[in-house]
């Protein structure tokens, strides 16, 4: 990888990172506003969810954005709208007040995902295309290990507030962004004339058809089983007779092994192929998923956490690779926002569904049996009706 594709990585990667901390650092605000506001199961999953409405919307919005004002310009704006959201939820006095802006921030969080992938995607050689793209997505893992370590050592002593506060830094690193994702950067196309119906038609046209119901069913699928498992981890924890202190350290343990599950997916995918290192880690996670929800001890918890930890980031780095090869340039930003926002869907039923079922005393190993089922599907749509795109050259 030359030195202007690592320097755009890391530029892009930052801007992951900080987003990823967000929804790490949610999980924990989640546990942490249970206690000072009094919120039941349900109003728990709310938060979750309502942030996956805003996802969805972002997703949408800044993808079709990233087709018709530039990836770039796309990327800076949902990042300042994240970033503004998040530093003023942090003076929210109510859960309705927190939930609005909780829509925002996830609007941004939302939009900047697939467009930061697609950018990478399209500057960067086919040979090391995947690799790149699942690299980004590491970033992920070490934006939840900042959010572990400030939900461990701020939120006891100072609170959810001042961690929030420190989540509307990114403003801060747009200016970073805008000099080192450069004009060159940017697909030099005619799709920004194409009308945004004729983009979206092509979405469902024969041609792309196949990939466009295989992408949103495994995006939905996935979607949906990450954060009805991950914004729960915490809470699970407790649920599980552990202290709120000991259940940060034990997620943080967990989420170590999110980095050795990208950098393995990232090698694997450049030798195996896209369908087979993304079937190979979402059964992985299907099976370490149905492991956590029956363990019985600390030390079968923290395994199984960790195996879920690994395989599941593993899938979402091979995911994130996966979608922008599956379209034309022209509606590359679209195909992936839409297939995002779909996935969003899914976040908005599985921290609901898991409010829910808790709430009605319905065991964990149902719960995660439900998630196993999931992903084993989504499993199944991949290696059935994916296409292999593996150092195949984008299509322009």
């Amino acid at each position: 990888m030359q030195k202007e594709h690592r320097t755009l990585l890391w530029a892009a990667g930052g801007a992951w990172l900080f987003d990823a901390m967000d929804v790490g650092l949610l999980s924990f605000v989640i546990a942490a506003l249970a206690k000072e506001w009094q919120l039941n199961s349900s109003q728990m999953g709310l938060i979750g969810s309502i942030s996956s409405v805003g996802m969805a919307i972002g997703a949408v919005v800044f993808g079709i954005l990233a087709d018709k004002i530039g990836r770039k310009n796309s990327l800076l704006c949902s990042l300042l709208l994240f970033s503004i959201g998040n530093g003023i939820s942090a003076f929210s006095t109510s859960l309705s007040l927190f939930l609005v802006l909780r829509l925002l921030v996830g609007a941004g969080l939302g939009g900047e995902l697939p467009v930061a992938s697609t950018l990478i995607s399209e500057n960067t050689p086919a040979e090391t295309r995947g690799r790149a793209v699942v690299l980004l997505e590491s970033f992920w893992a070490a934006g939840w290990l900042v959010a572990s370590l400030l939900a461990y050592f701020v939120i006891p002593t100072w609170g959810w507030r001042v961690v929030l506060l420190i989540t509307s830094l990114p403003a801060v690193y747009t200016l970073i962004l805008r000099k080192h994702i450069k004009q060159e950067h940017e697909p030099q196309l005619i799709n920004r004339k194409i009308p945004l119906g004729q983009r979206l038609a092509t979405l469902w046209s024969e041609t792309y058809r196949r990939r466009t119901i295989m992408l949103w069913l495994v995006w939905f699928l996935v979607v949906f089983s990450y954060y009805g498992m991950f914004l729960w981890l915490p809470s699970v924890m407790v649920l599980k007779g552990f202290s709120l202190v000991h259940s940060f350290e034990y997620v943080l343990i967990m989420t170590l092994a999110q980095l050795p599950g990208y950098f393995v997916a990232a090698w694997l995918i450049e030798k195996w192929g896209r369908k087979l290192v993304l079937g190979t880690f979402l059964i992985g996670t299907a099976v370490s998923a149905l492991a956590f929800g029956t363990a019985n001890s600390v030390g079968l918890l923290i395994l199984a956490g960790a195996l879920l930890s690994f395989f599941n980031l593993g899938a979402w780095g091979a995911l994130y690779a996966y979608t922008p090869e599956q379209y034309p340039t022209a509606v590359r930003g679209s195909g992936s926002g839409l297939a995002a926002a779909v996935g969003r869907i899914g976040g908005i039923v599985g921290p609901l569904m898991v409010g829910t079922l808790i709430g009605r005393q319905v065991s964990l190993p149902i719960i995660f049996g439900i998630f196993t089922a999931a992903i084993l599907i989504a499993a199944g749509a991949v290696l059935t009706l994916g296409e292999e795109t593996m150092h195949q050259a984008l299509n322009q």
